[in-house]
């Protein structure tokens, strides 16, 4: 317990910290809600005195007084419901605006990480991080503050007003409180661990339907015959799912059962020990024994506020600190002090690596690296051009150049800087890729176009178009550039999808253009119109190509031959095929098996 003490500490702190940019806000909330805390407690005292004074004095009923007391309670009520609504509208807008400033700031943290996090991360456990977590404090987030101050400034004040009235009975009306504290306590533990276990069953569901319910995931599961499968595999969550809720539900309920008895009881002892009191000469008249226990229930109905905010915050504590456990990861990608722009006068297409070594984080040492000393320079303008078995370590050359990863020893140089002192986004700006599995939106042609530049007008998309050899296949459609694409662009073939990215690319408009088996997934025909669209695209830039079709790179400057994670042969591919090397043989291979 007493370890947990400062983490619990630690947490409503940053939970706190949340707030203070809304602090002219809170203010006025907290002073709507001390005005009307403060009036709530006002009726009773006015009901004694309303008994002992208008109904019950010693001539008889004083209808004057009655209706002045009666008037000023309505009055009262009058101004504490327009309060209330008042501070409703401004509790909800704090807490909805902090939430959707919270879930803002840990997508964008997000989109700060590294791509090993994405990697290794299911993408549905992302998404419920964002959805169900965030959405799971909103009503603390609206509620805490003023429901805190409000509560706790009305129990004081109903606390003083019994007081007032009658010590004794005062006593008596609190007796219960501190076991009431403890087993809130006890019960407030047992829903944060429900809670956590409950989260981490929605992250899972999440990730199962994002991963069976995309299109790639049905496709697969419909080739495969495996829909059964995947339909059991969410329902045994599922099941999982409802167990945790039904056991989130249960949990507090013998607590709330016995908060119900000791509501329901208080009075009656009230009475009770009114009567043995007034025996023994204690001076209670019929308007204390109304007004004591008017204020008492006032009290009470707070206090069951307090304890239900405090189990809400023992709840809401693992949900923020799955939050907070993602707002702390720090990007293993990320600018250094100091870190330079690429301006016009750098030769932008100039990369070279020297003796770069890299692992893939989580790697063993003991293992061996994914590439090792190499080294190599592209001048800018050049085509070069890597080639070599599946998994030689090809790819990883092309995510080393825009700093995707970071080399484990060695340097990277981009425009005869180390990438590591240069800016992330000025390195990207000037570096534009075109991979093997092309993504589009699920939007239409115009909008995919325009991601790589926003502002680019209608005629700068055609002719990004016509560049990309899709024009005329785009404006066949009877929607033209408006065309909505599907999911990961699957309306289309794999040529079409492949140079509308082109058209992307061109748009860009990069230094260097990294084409990563950009056309090793089609047919000969998409091949042929891709690879034109290609040429197109490599005019006047650098161009590193990762290939697995020789063919392809055939007019290439350089070839550099990766195997094991080390370049072994570099040439033309004429001077390769002359050495009999593993250029020749690989290009061997590929004739016999087109033959």
């Amino acid at each position: 317990m007493n370890a947990e003490a400062p983490r619990i500490e630690h947490l409503l702190r940053r939970i706190l910290a949340l707030f203070a940019p809304h602090r002219a806000t809170l203010t006025l909330t907290i002073s709507l809600v001390l005005i009307d805390a403060a009036l709530t407690v006002v009726p009773p005292l006015l009901t004694q005195q309303a008994f002992d004074r208008g109904l019950f004095p010693p001539g008889g009923p004083d209808l004057p007084v009655l209706l002045e007391l009666v008037g000023l309670m309505v009055l009262i009520w009058v101004a504490s419901a327009g309060l209330g609504i008042w501070q409703t509208y401004l509790t909800a807008s704090v807490g909805n605006r902090v939430m959707g400033a919270l879930r803002v700031s840990l997508f964008q943290h997000l989109q700060r990480m590294e791509l090993g996090f994405f990697t290794r991360t299911k993408t549905g456990v992302i998404q419920s991080r964002l959805q169900n977590d965030v959405g799971g404090v909103a009503g603390v987030l609206n509620n805490t503050i003023s429901s805190v101050i409000g509560n706790l400034v009305t129990v004081l004040a109903a606390f003083v007003a019994m007081l007032l009235l009658s010590w004794e009975l005062t006593l008596v009306a609190l007796v219960l409180l501190p076991a009431l504290a403890y087993a809130q306590r006890r019960v407030g533990r047992v829903r944060a661990k429900i809670a956590a276990a409950t989260q981490e069953s929605l992250s899972e569901m999440s990730a199962i339907t994002q991963e069976s319910l995309s299109v790639s995931g049905i496709l697969l599961a419909k080739s495969f015959g495996r829909a059964d499968a995947e339909n059991e595999r969410y329902a045994e969550e599922n099941r999982t799912q409802i167990r945790l809720q039904v056991r989130q539900a249960m949990s507090g309920q013998w607590f709330w059962a016995l908060v119900q008895i000791f509501l329901s009881i208080v009075p009656a002892v009230v009475y009770l020990v009114s009567a043995y009191l007034i025996q023994g000469g204690a001076d209670i008249t019929a308007g204390t024994i109304v007004a004591f226990t008017t204020v008492q229930a006032r009290l009470m109905w707070p206090l069951l506020g307090l304890m239900r905010v405090a189990l809400d915050l023992q709840t809401a504590g693992a949900l923020f600190a799955r939050i907070f456990e993602y707002l702390d990861l720090v990007p293993a990608i990320r600018d250094r002090p100091g870190a330079v722009a690429l301006g016009p006068r750098d030769p932008l297409g100039r990369i070279e690596f020297r003796s770069v070594t890299f692992r893939y984080p989580g790697t063993p040492d003991t293992a061996r690296p994914t590439l090792e000393d190499v080294s190599f320079r592209v001048e800018p303008g050049q085509f070069v051009a890597f080639v070599g078995p599946s998994g030689a370590g090809k790819t990883t050359i092309s995510y080393l150049i825009p700093r995707l990863y970071d080399v484990s020893s060695g340097a990277v140089l981009f425009a005869g800087h180390d990438v590591r002192d240069l800016t992330q986004e000025s390195l990207r700006e000037q570096i534009g890729i075109v991979s093997q599995e092309t993504y589009l939106f699920h939007a239409t042609i115009r909008d995919n176009l325009r991601y790589a530049r926003p502002d680019a007008g209608d005629d700068e998309l055609r002719r990004a178009a016509e560049l990309a050899n899709i024009a005329e296949t785009i404006e066949s459609f009877p929607e033209g550039y408006d065309t909505v694409v599907g999911e990961r662009g699957y309306r289309l073939s794999g040529g079409e999808k492949q140079r509308i990215a082109i058209a992307r690319v061109i748009l860009k408009d990069p230094a260097v253009l990294v084409l990563d088996e950009a056309t090793s997934a089609l047919d000969s025909v998409s091949e042929r119109a891709v690879q034109a669209a290609l040429d197109t695209a490599t005019r006047g830039r650098t161009t590193i190509a990762i290939a697995h079709r020789l063919s392809t790179v055939a007019e290439a400057d350089v070839i550099h031959v990766v195997e094991r994670g080390r370049i072994v042969e570099s040439g033309t591919a004429e001077q390769l095929f002359r050495r009999g090397g593993l250029y020749s043989r690989l290009a061997g291979q590929q004739e016999s098996r087109s033959a």
